[in-house]
């Protein structure tokens, strides 16, 4: 009987392999709860509660209010700078109320007042050469042609998005590498577990062989 028992024991190489594959089961396993609670259900939210819909342009202007960024110009060169607030209002083909646009959801958490962030620089001057710029692009680029934005007429019908900040490439990666790490690990366990049978199989017919 303990020679029976000792057959079925797993050497060291195929104790490490199922170890691994357990590793990465539980890898992915928590990447997937970790995701869903922490990143992947708001990004569903935000989806589900969203639509697309046309939006053209009706007025482009600056307010004479200012607000603050944060710079940093290397390690110990860090500081806060001004920029003046930029708002495009549109007109949605869903509503014939005007709306504020913004870059995505993520500017507008930071600044719901403004249409547009510039990427903060330490002169005053050039932040808002940024925001005369752009300025200028919604005004003679873009003017009264159509294009795509998206807006949740229950959480905040007054705003509407250029775009989203989660799209769908970015939840395939979420779902596709923690299920495929699972998967890997699931491969490991199970070829594993039968390399081991088929071994154990050979090695009893051999015996027979000798009989």
């Amino acid at each position: 009987m303990a020679r029976s028992r000792a057959i079925y024991e797993y050497t060291e190489a195929e104790d490490k392999s199922m170890r691994l594959g357990f590793l990465l089961i539980a890898a992915g396993l928590f990447s997937l709860l970790g995701l869903g609670c922490c990143w992947l259900r708001p990004a569903l939210q935000e989806r589900g509660g969203g639509s697309s819909a046309n939006c053209t342009v009706l007025a482009v202007r600056q307010l004479g209010e200012r607000f603050f960024c944060s710079f940093s110009c290397g390690t110990a060169c860090r500081g806060t700078a001004r920029y003046p607030c930029l708002q495009v209002l549109v007109r949605t083909s869903r509503s014939s109320a005007p709306a504020l646009l913004h870059e995505d959801e993520r500017q507008l958490r930071t600044n719901p007042k403004c249409s547009y962030i510039p990427p903060c620089a330490r002169d005053d001057q050039e932040n808002s050469e940024n925001v005369t710029y752009k300025q200028k692009y919604w005004k003679e680029k873009v003017g009264s042609q159509p294009f795509t934005c998206y807006f949740n007429q229950h959480l905040r019908p007054d705003d509407v998005m250029l775009k989203r900040t989660h799209d769908e490439t970015v939840l395939l990666h979420c779902f596709l590498w923690p299920l495929v790490t699972f998967l890997v690990g699931v491969l490991i366990v199970v070829l594993t577990i039968c390399a081991k049978s088929l071994a154990v199989r050979a090695e009893a017919i051999k015996k027979k062989k000798h009989l």
